[in-house]
């Protein structure tokens, strides 16, 4: 027999590549374990392996998910339907809601502890005894005021206002804004008082009804077209027509009932300038500044002229033309505005922004700063102008002085500050600083005089007027 040359090649100990002899070794080790498997196989039975515990696991979770993807839907559907036959919904649960809320806002009811009756009372007495203490809280609640639960219910409640000839006087009060109509007629009787003419009562009365009235049309017919505004501040929310008082056909006769016969008592009893500067006024007031408060930062210089001219129309009452000492007059109270308002509007800005009102102290908060002081300086240069157009004597810009330069240096406080408290100061001091002021003004006032009487007259000549100083 030829005999076969093995495998792979035989090297002898210390041959030159042992890695080669000791690999040769391994995949020799590796074929004869193979063999002997197969022998191993055919003579038995292969054992079936068990998979691993990992495997085990994530079958597992599959299968929970293929049962909950089918079983969950259906269980939810059948808490529906069971939730649905017994009433347990999001309307039921807040109708107990409600319910719970108003139980706990009723009024508590304190029960004294009463003495312990004798023995010998007997139970029919006792109950009706207590059938008589519990009656008389009964009573005394329902003629008393009503609990604050069932009057928050009724609030809350839509009801029919019905109005009594009592509150009327108070509600068409509030619909004029009576405390800013007072304000406007003091401002136009300071004008009729400055002008340089005698002094006629009826005159001056006329003037300040008609003022008054005029006012009143005025600021009706502003809340009139403010009510879905005013609804949204709290500083207007409990007006009239806001909270239903009254009707806003009412108002609206209320204010005609004012306009037409202050315009006419104007122009007929006083003269047709004042008549007319009053109905520009209205027209002012009512169709420029009021629906420019929600456009433009601008509302702010129309209504300062719309608070300027009351002055004037109490200077042309007294003259009847048109002088500087009315425009001068009118500059003080134009000036003396922006710090007043623009202070009382920064405490207000949440409320204004709420309302959607374009102010000022909202959108520019550095320029409202900035007006109010400069209006202030203002003040100090138009009272030294009175004494140049021989409206007042030289000791006015002297006197007033003082009280110029406080509420200058409130201005600037306000400007260099721009919180609440510097505002709050410079709106308080500009309440007593404007009366204050004309107070001044009209002690310093020269006035001129005309002589009827011609006999005293030296020469038969005609004198029209002299000046003399009001002490």
């Amino acid at each position: 027999m030829v005999e076969t040359a093995p495998a792979w090649p035989l090297r002898l100990r210390g041959s030159a590549d042992p890695e080669g002899v000791w690999r040769s070794r391994r995949e020799d080790g590796g074929a004869r374990a193979v063999r002997g498997e197969r022998r191993s196989s055919r003579g038995h039975e292969r054992r079936p392996q068990l998979p691993p515990p990992r495997a085990l696991a994530g079958l597992f979770v599959w299968r929970l998910r293929n049962i909950g993807a089918r079983q969950i839907p259906s269980r939810f559907v059948h808490l529906y339907h069971v939730a649905s036959n017994r009433l347990i919904t999001f309307q039921y649960f807040n109708f107990l809601k409600r319910m719970l809320q108003q139980l706990d806002q009723e009024k508590k009811v304190v029960h004294k502890i009463s003495s312990v009756s004798p023995v010998h009372q007997s139970w029919s007495e006792m109950s009706s005894r207590n059938e008589l203490r519990e009656m008389k809280p009964a009573a005394e609640t329902e003629d008393s005021v009503i609990p604050g639960g069932a009057e928050s219910k009724e609030d809350r409640q839509w009801k029919e206002m019905k109005l009594r000839l009592d509150d009327l006087p108070g509600i068409l009060a509030r619909l004029s804004k009576i405390k800013l109509t007072a304000l406007v007629v003091s401002t136009a009787s300071a004008g009729f008082a400055m002008a340089p003419v005698p002094f006629e009562l009826t005159c001056f009365l006329l003037a300040s009804l008609g003022t008054g009235l005029a006012s009143c049309a005025a600021n009706s017919i502003n809340q009139f077209f403010e009510v879905p505004f005013d609804s949204n501040m709290n500083r207007t929310k409990n007006r009239p027509l806001v909270r239903g008082q009254i009707s806003p056909l009412l108002a609206v006769c209320f204010a005609a009932s004012c306009g037409i016969p202050g315009i006419a008592l104007l122009a007929l009893g006083v003269n047709p300038l004042t008549g007319a500067l009053g109905a520009f006024n209205i027209f002012l007031y009512t169709c420029c500044y009021t629906p420019l408060k929600r456009m433009s930062i601008a509302n702010t210089w129309v209504g300062a002229v719309v608070g300027a001219i009351p002055p004037v129309m109490g200077w042309t009452a007294a003259t009847g033309s048109l002088d500087a000492g009315a425009l001068l007059l009118g500059g003080i109270l134009y000036s003396w505005q922006f710090p007043h308002f623009n202070a009382l509007s920064w405490g207000l800005r949440e409320d204004y922004s709420r309302g959607g009102y374009c102010m000022m102290s909202v959108t520019h908060p550095g320029l409202c700063r900035r007006v109010a002081l400069r209006h202030c300086l203002a003040l100090i240069g138009l009272s030294a102008a009175a004494p140049v157009l021989n409206i007042t004597t030289w000791t006015f810009p002297v006197i007033s002085l003082p009280i110029n330069l406080y509420i200058s240096y409130l201005g600037f406080r306000f400007y260099r500050d721009a919180d609440r408290s510097s505002s709050r100061k410079l709106f308080f001091c500009s309440l007593w600083h404007l009366p204050m002021l004309l107070l001044v003004m009209f002690t310093c006032k020269k006035s001129v005089l005309e002589k009827e009487d011609k006999g005293e007259l030296r020469g038969g000549s005609h004198e029209m007027a002299m000046e003399i100083r009001l002490p």
